[in-house]
């Protein structure tokens, strides 16, 4: 098959849904696919495009077997203003329609990632232009998302971008979600349920594996004695991180407890600042870490969180979960009761949920793992079991291919049918 995929972010962009994306794009080439890429010059980590961009419009790239075109994006280094990031999205729209429009390629399916709000309108022209058949790939759930983490609150916009969204599942031909829960809002938004495909996300299991913990990262940073609890990812609006703060004040006087946040985002600097103030000394910040790292990283922490805001968690699947559990590590998440994120650690025994926004609680699981390094053990065995069983990246990339596939088949066959009687498809009838 030849496939089109439209992401706004890839490597060697950061974010964590632009490296899936590659690693999916990279799998299907490895299985004799011919797979491109449009996307954005990397600017993700502080919201600026790249030096070594700058004064470029378009420029194209072979990375791992798959042929990438970059474009301008609009990125001016303020990631907090809502309207700069849909400025952002914008622009990657029409640079992907314009420069998709211009290539004399054609392809069997089109497959849009929705990491931008305006990413499927691109792949919507695409797909008739080319005459190929899309899939929506839903990472996230707009406007849901920025709603709960109060990025938008204007009404009339709301509508607009539930119009727009809604719009986008109509013209795909199929659209893929990553969790049930994902899935039951598109049927509560009347999407027909064939319509759907639930394929999750998924780790690189050769690549996140339970290194031991005495390894090169943690003597660096002098964690190897320490009991390392470890929030590693962007610092957003979604995650509860003053409740690990709340906790890492309730525990302070367990001298060899150790709380790392990795990772750069909007609410780094507050974060920052009220650790301060709260005079944290047991509580240390890192910068974004490289990649190649992260199994380190990952290896030297002892428990590692996924902590969400009260209804975040509605309208996300943190694939970094997947990682945790790949790392043999046991996962403390906050969490809606019933949601995916809560249903997985519950239904594996990975690690303890408990209810967003209850410090004490979290705590009290904190100390539990703490004081049990059994209990700690098991919990490994089961994500790391799990995570090789159901979310690595060999059984996920079959399951897109055989989506890809099906799609293109049922596009070349529907070419095929012959045309309706122009008489039958009118609301009255004709009678001889």
């Amino acid at each position: 098959m030849r496939i089109l995929v439209l992401v706004i972010q890839y490597p060697p962009d950061v974010n964590t849904s632009g490296v899936l994306m590659s690693q999916l794009c990279e799998g299907l080439s490895a299985r004799g696919h011919d797979v491109s890429v449009l996307t954005t010059f990397p600017h993700y980590e502080k919201f600026r495009v790249w030096d070594t961009y700058r004064g470029k419009v378009v420029e194209k790239d072979v990375r791992n077997g798959v042929d990438i075109t970059r474009t301008y994006v609009y990125a001016n280094g303020n990631k907090q203003s809502m309207r700069n990031r849909l400025l952002s999205y914008l622009s990657f729209m029409t640079l992907a329609t314009v420069v998709g429009t211009l290539s004399r390629r054609s392809y069997d399916v089109i497959l849009c990632s929705n990491g931008s709000f305006f990413s499927g309108l691109a792949a919507t022209i695409l797909a008739r232009l080319k005459r190929a058949p899309f899939i929506y790939n839903v990472q996230d759930l707009y406007p849901e998302t920025p709603v709960q983490a109060g990025q938008i609150s204007n009404t009339m916009v709301i509508a607009a971008l539930e119009k727009l969204e809604g719009f986008m599942y109509v013209q795909a031909a199929r659209v893929s979600v990553i969790s049930p829960t994902f899935r039951d809002n598109l049927l509560g938004k009347n999407i027909p349920d064939g319509k759907i495909a639930t394929i999750p996300n998924f780790v690189d299991v050769d690549f996140i594996r339970p290194y031991s913990k005495d390894n090169a990262f943690s003597r660096e940073h002098g964690l190897t004695e320490k009991f390392v609890v470890t929030h590693a990812g962007n610092l957003g609006y979604v995650y509860d991180l003053d409740a690990l703060l709340d906790v890492a004040q309730r525990v302070s006087g367990e001298e060899d407890i150790q709380f790392l946040i990795v990772g750069d985002g909007v609410e780094r600097a507050r974060l920052a600042a009220r650790a301060q103030r709260l005079g944290l000394t047991n509580v240390r910040f890192l910068a974004f870490q490289p990649r190649e790292r992260l199994p380190l990283l990952r290896a030297a922490s002892d428990v590692q969180v996924a902590l969400y805001r009260k209804g975040s968690a509605r309208f996300s699947m943190p694939s970094k979960v997947y990682e945790i559990m790949a790392s043999g590590r046991p996962v403390l998440a906050s969490a809606d009761a019933e949601s995916d994120l809560w249903r997985l650690v519950r239904d594996v025994r990975c690690g303890i949920c408990v209810e967003p926004h209850t410090p004490d609680t979290l705590a009290a699981a904190l100390l539990a793992l703490y004081r049990d390094p059994a209990l700690r053990e098991r919990m490994a065995e089961r994500g790391r079991a799990e995570a090789v069983r159901m979310y690595s990246r060999d059984a996920i990339v079959a399951q897109y291919e055989e989506l890809c596939q099906r799609v293109v088949d049922e596009s070349a066959n529907a070419d095929r049918l012959p045309a309706r009687p122009r008489h039958l498809t009118g609301a009255s009838t004709v009678t001889e």
